[in-house]
């Protein structure tokens, strides 16, 4: 082995640093919204399946830039290799330019960068993710994660919200989580179609009908910015302590490290000191224009 191949092998875990992945699989999930399957093609950094719930990677379009995108899920090829799963709605230019791959082109990526939901703080709780439009992405591994280590929590609330019925994806998986013995499943759309099984108004409304152990219940929550203030509200209201609320907050984040301050929140980095934060660390700043 030569001199640099040796550097490189011993050389530890960076994140920041850059590495590629194959698009195994896409899947088209409505008219704006796609789901990429990527393995890693270097096998020296498999370090980096280890990636959280909550947690993000950016993700690079060769020529044209990158973006980050939560965590999904961790899946499987045909071979039972893992599989890192990321969820993306194609509304700028690089979203665009990774809607246009097809399986078996690569693409880069950088990660796992952020801090990842407190699972461990919910064990011996009652689990409440609440979600709305496309923040059910990065709930997916909350839940997959609870399922998979059932033991672990007391009873499992699910609550989605969208803005119309047609916007709900992955319909079959709440289906499937609702038939699971202790969980609750509440879907919302604030405009339903004919047919809708579920709640018509705002996901808000599902929270006041939640049987909730407020004193033994952890809360994450992911979606709009309003729609976390005013479900983290009407869940104080209901007497879950602030403390107990987590949030997964969205900015313009480029660099992922802290040094470029596009996603500078008060005094706080959302790549680096987030993007899951307790609430009462948000609370002051929800809202406020410019912050």
């Amino acid at each position: 082995m030569s001199g640099l191949a040796s550097l490189h092998r011993q050389a530890p875990a960076n994140p920041a640093l850059p590495t590629e992945a194959v698009i195994l699989g896409r899947t088209q999930e409505t008219e704006d919204i796609f789901t990429l399957q990527l393995r890693l093609t270097d096998p020296d950094q498999q370090w980096r399946l280890g990636i959280q719930p909550g947690q993000f990677n950016m993700l690079y379009r060769f020529g044209v830039g990158e973006i980050p995108i939560s965590f999904k899920a961790l899946g499987q090829d045909d071979q039972g290799q893992p599989v890192l799963e990321h969820t993306i709605r194609a509304v700028g230019r690089v979203s665009r330019s990774l809607a246009a791959l097809k399986p078996g082109e690569r693409i880069g990526l950088r990660g796992p960068f952020g801090q990842g939901w407190p699972l461990h703080q919910a064990e011996n709780m009652d689990l409440c993710v609440v979600t709305g439009g496309l923040g059910c992405a990065p709930a997916v591994s909350i839940i997959e994660h609870a399922f998979a280590n059932r033991p672990l929590y007391g009873h499992i609330h699910i609550i989605q919200g969208v803005k119309h019925s047609a916007d709900l994806l992955w319909r079959s998986r709440y289906e499937y989580w609702a038939q699971q013995p202790e969980t609750t499943v509440m879907m919302a759309a604030d405009v339903a179609a004919p047919g809708w099984p579920w709640y018509s108004g705002r996901v808000t409304e599902l929270i006041k009908r939640l049987p909730l152990k407020p004193a033994q219940t952890l809360v994450c929550c992911c979606g709009p910015e309003p729609m976390m203030q005013a479900s983290a509200e009407q869940l104080i209201r209901q007497q879950v302590p602030a403390d107990a609320i987590w949030l997964s907050m969205e900015r313009n984040m480029q660099c992922a490290t802290g040094h470029c301050g596009h996603c500078q929140f008060g005094a706080d980095f959302i790549c680096r000191d987030g993007p899951v934060m307790p609430y009462p660390r948000l609370r002051d700043r929800l809202g406020l224009e410019g912050v």
